[in-house]
């Protein structure tokens, strides 16, 4: 299929089982991004695919983008669990009936416990790209974070300098360089609030480990379900509630403009409503920005 330019699918389709299974016909102008300062054209035929227990995104012949479920891996580690990367292998092996093995690099991961927007290699040469332009920042990641504390300000840069605890598998958040740190640099903005939870927005300028969840809790906004950084309990499914919910970047080989959302997954997002981005909010909730 020719998605000819950026995908960005419709928040009214995500998740829906309209969205998941039919071409849905959306046109529209040409527009310009000012991030990345490409002309585009948005897809004839944008849709989501629901294929063995992967939901897609985007493909094309260089690359594919999927929605992370809560509590998978991305790419193998000691636990042997079975890794999203060798379900989407499979995936393609059977859509397109490949008879041997399926090249499919890891270009970037998520952690177990958070949702959202994974983007795989479908070729050696897109690989090798992508990871160029994810070292350099060419690559514009957007998350949505559901906090148990209300921040201060309801938009601000944090700028810490991180540590790692290998052993603990855990950040620490200074406020100064101390020795071994790596300095971690986010935007957030307050989206909406809830009697109990916050919607935060983050835009991420460094990408440490563990760098949102370690930089929210340093500011008492610790993402509700992740008990590692403070949160008081656990999530039913063990997840946390930070979701990937947009990428966008130029894509690798045609050049054209790749702007993608993720739904969110089931639980607490439903409290807010209207109030997430891309529904149209309450009057009395004023305007909600969006991860564009």
């Amino acid at each position: 299929m020719d998605f000819r330019g950026v995908l960005s699918i419709r928040p009214e389709y995500v998740g829906s089982p309209a969205g998941r299974a039919a071409n849905l016909i959306y046109r529209a102008p040409p527009f310009f991004s000012p991030s990345l300062g490409l002309q585009c054209v948005q897809p004839v035929n944008p849709f989501i695919q629901q294929v063995n227990a992967v939901q897609v995104l985007y493909e094309d012949n260089h690359l594919i983008i999927v929605n992370k479920e809560p509590g998978e891996i991305v790419q193998g580690d000691k636990t042997g669990d079975r890794p999203l990367s060798e379900t989407v292998k499979q995936y393609i092996k059977e859509k397109y009936a490949k008879p041997g093995q399926v090249f499919l690099g890891v270009v970037h991961r998520l952690d177990r416990p958070v949702s959202g927007v994974v983007v795989f290699a479908r070729t050696s040469k897109a690989l090798a790209r992508l990871n160029a332009m994810f070292q350099q920042g060419k690559v514009r990641k957007c998350y949505h974070a559901v906090a148990c504390g209300r921040p201060a300000e309801p938009h601000r840069t944090l700028v810490h300098w991180l540590t790692r605890n290998e052993r603990q598998n855990k950040a620490y958040a200074h406020d100064r360089q101390v020795a071994g740190s790596k300095q971690a640099v986010l935007d957030y903005t307050l989206l909406a609030s809830s009697e109990r939870y916050h919607l935060l927005e983050v835009n991420l300028h460094t990408g440490r480990h563990h760098q949102i969840r370690c930089q929210l809790a340093a500011i008492g906004c610790v993402i509700k379900g992740d008990l590692k950084y403070g949160a008081r309990r656990s999530n039913p499914d063990g997840s946390i509630s930070l979701h990937a919910r947009h990428i966008e970047f130029e894509h690798p080989v045609s050049h054209q403009l790749i702007s993608v959302d993720a739904p969110y997954p089931e639980g607490v997002w439903k409290v807010f409503g209207e109030a997430l981005p891309g529904a149209e909010p309450p009057e009395a909730q004023g305007e909600v920005s969006g991860c564009r």
